[in-house]
């Protein structure tokens, strides 16, 4: 019986106790499952008993009282006015069938004598006055009680006398003995409620939250509540304040089984550990007809729907309500059962994982497993948990060590400083033999990862001492020796010698032979610079690529190859792709590798913004000193674009950030000595610049890794020395630069041709720098053309050609604008100044224009040399070419608008 059936329950129930005023005894059983509106109708009517003439007369199961003799019987006579004698007769009557049933004697032996009398009781009071008499939860009542209550029933049909049950349909299958009896008597009238439907549920939640709440979530209410008047009243309560199901709903969850009894709530306690319909009745060690006849009352009660908790909310309410102890001895269980069952690991071993138990081989192979599950999927922290607990469980030392192995790589998806608490007990196991060839390797990249050079080498020295390794493992050092090439070259002589069968094992797996050829393709890159055949190669290889555990390093090698040989345009949406996908399998590590090389894109490209914040984000992701060796990668592109930008002060902390010493064996260092050196030398410290430019020519020669694309060491350090003042030294290593011939982008190109006009005659300048800017137009670098597109309005300007070089000016502001390169956009601007041109301003480099504001201020050299940090001489050099462009002859004469230009 729904909502608006319960105002007909009530009229019918009213026109029974008419009935029995009347003198025709009437009896009424009111059921339906747990908080259908039974006691509310129920108290409803006792309300009217007077009206009607009639004398109430309530009591209320308990639970807590079924085993208390006569106990229900006992409230409705305490209740009774009778004459004090009658009440003397009456109590004494309830005392002795008390004290016969302590006694032992069984209820339905019980002398009918007292039966008789405490009915007769009622049966006169009813003479004198109508009754009216309720029982609630009369399923709860002590068989005692309902001996007699089912007697009286009997016996009332014609007396004045009305009964009144209130019970829960969630044992139909089972019967009270009350309930049996009364149901088969002629003038008992049976009132069955039921849930709400959901227009009902739509009405109820707009008078409880408002209809703008009804109108979003009613229907969303009906099925998580089945129409249960409790939940749908806990979920208005928790949608006006949110948009899903909270604590209040959880609660009224709870307050239903605590309402049903103790078999319907182990039941619930059951399903919530084991999360899914499964082997409840085994978990309980119960019948399997008992435990589905539980779980069917929690349907029709609401609370389940289709053998599942309707919300987790309430699962997870049903399991905090739980015992500690309690709930991992279940969990325990559930896990023995799944596994004898073939569930799926990934249930096995969560239950194992809330168990926090492993101490059984199956337990180990099944969480290790439930572990590559995961990680195939992207879930990392579980994988993670998984590998864990099998850790701490596992005996077997060599087993151990492989899970330990694993679990590094896993942590070293979330952040890479995770693993190095463990790396000591890898490097212990593999010198008792316990750590595979395979594992070996990946013990070393992470040693070499922190910066742990010394131990690393250690690692690989002790591969090199095996007879021989197995296939695994001579597939892990066919990778390794490709990967070692292109990042850690240096560590290559300490690898075992090449055997044929590294090549012969690596080409049996599909995933490792792609492994090695990415890492060999970008070693192609670093060494021979752009290349047709190696851009497709590296694209074929991003198409089949995804980002699962063993190809982030194929994956980094092919996007980097793509940069390395010009062709950062084509790079750029396959990091995007790549670092989306990152960020949906949460993967934060790779997140951050991947930023950083998209900061190394951005750079190529001229987009400076996008790349300082790509840069910035990999080292927030993963924090400076967590990122081991390969921190120069971020570090070395938030310089460049910082420098570029003209953003000096806010980059001067990443500037002296400490870096591992180790660092400088990798091409991550090259990375950064190149980024630091664009730094340096844009704050007007050139000496230090080609310091930092020459070691990178030193070591990317030392190890054939010197492709222009990928450090264009020769054209800086060129640039360095014309502002130091040895142009013929410089114009050296720019012809040097072009004589290189294959391998040379147009970008790179482009950045030697403008150097090489700074190394010459102004005469012959602007050919040279509008050659340069044809070049960067090509290969894509906006900053780099706006670099050139400034320099030939400076030679413009030059020879005379004022109108040509103020067109060029504008076109070169807005390029720099475009890219966010605020040095070179504050450095010309055009309009008419003193002792100038129309619309032409010479320009000055960024150093130049920050000595020239101090100096205009009235700053001594020292001054600016100790607040610039840098070297006197080097201001003496920026004032030199200062008074030389601006043509001037001492400090006074510099114009004053250059103060307020101050960066």
């Amino acid at each position: 019986m729904a909502e608006h059936d319960q105002v007909q329950g009530m009229a019918l129930l009213r026109d029974l106790l008419d009935e029995a005023v009347a003198g025709r005894g009437r009896i009424a059983m009111v059921t339906g499952p747990i908080a259908t509106g039974k006691s509310r109708l129920l108290d409803g009517l006792t309300e009217h008993a007077f009206d009607h003439g009639a004398l109430p007369l309530t009591a209320t199961g308990s639970r807590a009282e079924r085993d208390l003799p006569l106990g229900v019987l006992s409230q409705l006579v305490h209740n009774t006015p009778m004459p004090e004698e009658h009440r003397a007769t009456t109590l004494s009557l309830l005392q002795e069938g008390a004290r016969a049933q302590l006694a032992g004697e069984t209820l339905d032996h019980m002398d009918v004598q007292i039966v008789d009398a405490l009915c007769t009781v009622l049966l006169e009071l009813s003479e004198r006055c109508p009754l009216l008499i309720v029982v609630d939860d009369a399923h709860h009542a002590d068989r005692g009680s309902q001996l007699c209550l089912s007697y009286l029933a009997r016996r009332v049909k014609y007396t004045k006398i009305m009964l009144a049950f209130g019970s829960t349909d969630q044992h139909a299958h089972q019967p009270s003995l009350l309930h049996a009896d009364l149901l088969r008597l002629p003038h008992c009238r049976r009132i069955r409620l039921a849930h709400l439907s959901p227009e009902e549920v739509a009405e109820r939640v707009a008078g409880r939250a408002g209809r703008e709440i009804a109108d979003r979530h009613a229907t969303r209410c009906h099925e998580l509540s089945g129409g249960n008047r409790l939940l749908v009243d806990a979920l208005a309560e928790d949608f006006r304040e949110t948009d899903a199901p909270g604590g209040r709903y959880g609660e009224a969850v709870l307050n239903c089984l605590h309402g049903a009894g103790p078999d319907l709530l182990r039941a619930a306690r059951a399903l919530a550990v084991l999360g899914e319909p499964g082997p409840v009745a085994r978990l309980l060690d119960e019948s399997e007809a008992d435990t589905a006849q539980a779980l069917q009352a929690l349907t029709r009660a609401g609370v389940l729907g289709e053998g599942r908790f309707r919300h987790d909310a309430a699962r997870s309410a049903v399991l905090a309500a739980l015992d500690a102890a309690d709930r991992t001895g279940l969990h325990r269980r559930a896990a023995e059962l799944t596994y004898q069952d073939g569930a799926a690991v990934t249930v096995v071993a969560d239950h194992l994982l809330l168990a926090a138990r492993a101490d059984e081989p199956w337990n180990v192979s099944v969480l290790e497993e439930a572990a590559g599950h995961a990680l195939r999927e992207g879930r990392v922290e579980p994988a993670i948990d998984y590998l864990k607990l099998a850790w701490q469980g596992c005996a077997d030392e060599r087993w151990r060590a492989r899970i330990a192995t694993k679990l590094v790589r896993a942590r070293w998806r979330i952040n890479p400083s995770t693993p190095v608490g463990q790396l000591a007990e890898l490097t212990e196991a593999l010198h008792k033999g316990h750590l595979g060839g395979g594992d070996a390797v990946v013990l070393a990249k992470a040693l070499l990862w922190h910066g742990h050079v010394a131990d690393a080498k250690d690692v690989l020295h002790h591969l090199r001492g095996l007879d021989e390794l197995d296939r695994e493992g001579m597939t892990e050092l066919a990778v390794a020796r490709a990967w070692f090439h292109g990042a850690c070259p240096s560590f290559l002589s300490h690898l075992p010698e090449p055997d044929a069968r590294e090549a012969a094992c690596a080409t049996h797996s599909l995933t490792a032979a792609r492994r090695v050829e990415s890492a060999n393709m970008l070693v192609r890159a670093l060494a021979e610079g752009p290349n047709a055949e190696t851009a497709a190669t590296a694209e074929r290889v991003l198409r089949g690529s995804q980002l699962d555990e063993m190809s982030m390093d194929t994956v980094e090698s092919a996007l980097l190859t793509l940069t390395y040989v010009g062709r950062a345009d084509r790079a750029a949406p396959w990091c995007d792709a790549f670092i989306e996908e990152a960020v949906r399998r949460q993967a934060p590590s790779r997140q951050a590798r991947l930023s950083a090389i998209r900061a190394e894109i951005g750079l190529r490209r001229g987009d400076l913004a996008a790349a300082a914040g790509d840069a910035r984000r990999a080292l927030e992701i993963i924090p400076p000193g967590s990122w081991g060796v390969a921190v120069g990668a971020p570090l070395g592109a938030l310089l460049w674009a910082g420098a570029a930008m003209s953003r000096q002060e806010a980059c001067l902390p990443h500037a002296t950030q400490p870096v591992p010493e180790a660092m400088l064996e990798t091409r991550f260092g090259l990375l950064y000595l190149y980024g630091k050196a664009r730094f340096t030398l844009m704050a007007g410290q050139a000496e230090q610049a080609l310091r930092d430019l020459r070691l990178c020519g030193e070591l990317t020669g030392r190890w054939g890794l010197d492709s222009p694309e990928f450090i264009p060491w020769r054209v800086d350090a060129a640039e360095c020395l014309v502002r130091l003042g040895d142009p013929d030294e410089g114009r050296s290593l720019v012809e040097e630069e072009l004589r290189r011939g294959p391998g040379r982008s147009s970008r790179v190109h482009g950045m030697a041709m403008r150097v090489l006009a700074a190394t010459g005659e102004a005469r012959h300048r602007v050919n040279l720098l509008r050659r340069a800017a044809d070049l960067l137009q090509t290969g894509g670098d906006k900053y780099e053309l706006a670099r050139a597109l400034f320099d030939l309005v400076e030679a413009y300007h030059a020879i005379g050609e004022y109108r040509r070089g103020g067109m060029l000016a504008r076109r070169a502001k807005a390029l720099a604008q475009e890219c966010h390169a605020d040095g070179l956009s504050q450095a010309l601007s055009p309009g008419d100044h003193d002792g100038e041109a129309p619309g032409v301003q010479p320009i000055l480099s960024d150093a130049e224009r920050r000595v020239a504001a101090l100096a205009a201020d009235g700053y001594s050299n020292r001054d600016i040399s100790a607040k610039l940090h840098i070297t006197v001489s080097t201001v003496e050099q920026h004032l030199t070419r200062v008074y030389r462009k601006l043509n001037v002859s001492r400090r006074t004469d510099l114009p004053s608008r250059l103060v307020g230009e101050r960066l």
